[in-house]
């Protein structure tokens, strides 16, 4: 049973922790609330994993407690924080971290990350002891780099479950992401299954770690595979024509067989370009099939609406959990609607009280009131706020409080049900109003333009 050490200074944190990971089954055989604590625990307790805060009182901070504990103990670290700002993820990835989570965390992103981490530290120790083992054949004064097993390292990529599509190269998709860790494990299963299929394969990326999985079938020639730097994307067409100009006759096995991902969105005229040739190619009778991928998190609905133009089949994935597939035309990408993150953010802070009170339909912990409102509308909100709020409740008789186990659970009284009913049912008939009201006065100003008289 691996052991894990919980830092964190918010003690209700470290208890939920401490929960879940005993029911998944881990031991947790120490808690800190400081870098310093972390430090000297690790030393003492010698666990098999170390889930980390960044922010906490004291010298040192999670970041800096992390370079102790890798550097000098060797022990796998995941950052678990409030906090995802540039400055402090960049801070984060000096430490070479297992894993990084982002507060309200869910269980099953909790379980993912810890069993990545443990299978990606026995992985690697394997890789160093088969290494080493190499190293004792060979002649006194080889050095390790001549051979290529200096510095083994190991790239863990999430399994692939579920494959939304019968067959991913039965045309063209086109896979639209926000969080880019959901986009490489469809390239890999992609590739593999293009290569066995047949034909050629033409691999170009913006930033990938793909290459390092199939350094033989490149060598072989039977994946082609080409970044694209900045300034650089209008290469790709010229590749796809002398690609395709030289393909043997249709009839034959294989075709080309393409993956193109767009994570860097500025030439967003010239990613148009490709997938129009892509599909103009295609229409023409060229055998041609695959994915196009393009990071979605800086277009509009506008933009998006330009690149689904002509593809009938279309995933998007909005995160980790959150995946649509478009498998047909009678599901047309015109009826996709992007709302930036910025407005759901404002839109949930500002009307507070009726998310929360729509979680209290069940006995409910104020840290996973947190975690819904985070699972529903990706958005971060204080628990001060939300612990706020459910003591003026408990004040006022609308909730009682019990306890299970270390969580404090809260659910509505008789009372309490009647004046959340009364009080859900006020702000849906404002909404209903506000929109209302919009559609009328949009009714009146068709009516009243130069195309209706």
């Amino acid at each position: 049973m691996s052991k894990v050490l919980v830092v964190d200074d918010e003690a209700i944190i470290t208890m939920q922790l401490e929960e879940r990971l005993h029911a998944m089954g881990y031991t947790v055989v120490g808690m800190a609330a400081s870098g310093e604590d972390a430090i000297e625990k690790a030393r003492r307790l010698s666990p098999d994993l170390v889930l980390m805060d960044i922010v906490m009182p004291g010298k040192l901070n999670g970041v800096e407690a992390a370079q102790v504990i890798v550097g000098e103990l060797d022990i796998p670290v995941i950052f678990i924080t409030s906090y995802a700002d540039d400055t402090i993820i960049e801070k984060a990835k000096q430490v070479r971290p297992y894993g990084y989570i982002l507060k309200p965390f869910n269980e099953l992103e909790l379980k993912a990350a810890v069993e990545i981490a443990l299978f990606r530290k026995a992985s690697e120790e394997e890789i160093k002891k088969k290494a080493a083992a190499l190293q004792s054949t060979l002649p006194a004064g080889v050095p390790p780099e001549t051979t290529g097993i200096a510095d083994a390292e190991y790239l863990a990529l999430p399994e692939i479950k579920t494959v939304l599509l019968k067959d991913i190269f039965s045309g063209i998709i086109l896979f639209l992401y926000v969080d880019p860790s959901v986009k490489e494990p469809i390239f890999k299963f992609a590739i593999e299954a293009g290569i066995q299929k047949g034909g050629r394969f033409f691999f170009a990326y913006h930033q990938s770690v793909l290459q390092k999985y199939f350094i033989e079938e490149i060598s072989k020639g039977l994946l082609y595979t080409r970044r694209i730097k900045k300034g650089e994307l209008f290469f790709i067409p010229r590749i796809i024509e002398k690609c395709t100009s030289t393909l043997p006759p249709a009839e034959s096995q294989g075709g080309l067989q393409v993956v193109f991902d767009f994570s860097d969105t500025e030439e967003f005229e010239d990613i148009v370009t490709v997938k129009d040739m892509i599909l103009e190619k295609k229409a023409s009778g060229v055998p041609i099939t695959g994915i196009i991928a393009v990071n979605m998190g800086n277009l509009d609905h506008d933009r998006i609406r330009l690149l689904s133009e002509g593809i009938a089949k279309i995933i998007i994935s909005t995160g980790r959990d959150t995946t649509i597939s478009f498998t047909h035309n009678s599901f047309p990408a015109e009826a996709i609607t992007v709302v930036p993150q910025s407005t759901i953010e404002d839109v949930v802070k500002k009307l507070l009280e009726p998310v929360i009170l729509s979680t209290l339909e069940k006995p409910i912990s104020g840290f996973d009131i947190v975690h819904e409102i985070h699972n529903r509308y990706k958005v971060l909100i204080p628990q001060a706020r939300i612990y706020s709020f459910l003591y003026e409740l408990q004040k006022r008789g609308y909730l009682e409080m019990k306890v299970s186990g270390k969580s404090k659970l809260y659910y509505p009284t008789v009372a309490g049900k009647k004046f959340i009913r009364q009080r859900l049912n006020e702000f849906k008939f404002v909404f209903q109003h506000i929109i209302g009201a919009e559609t009328e006065a949009e009714q009146r100003n068709d009516l009243n333009s130069p195309q209706t008289k």
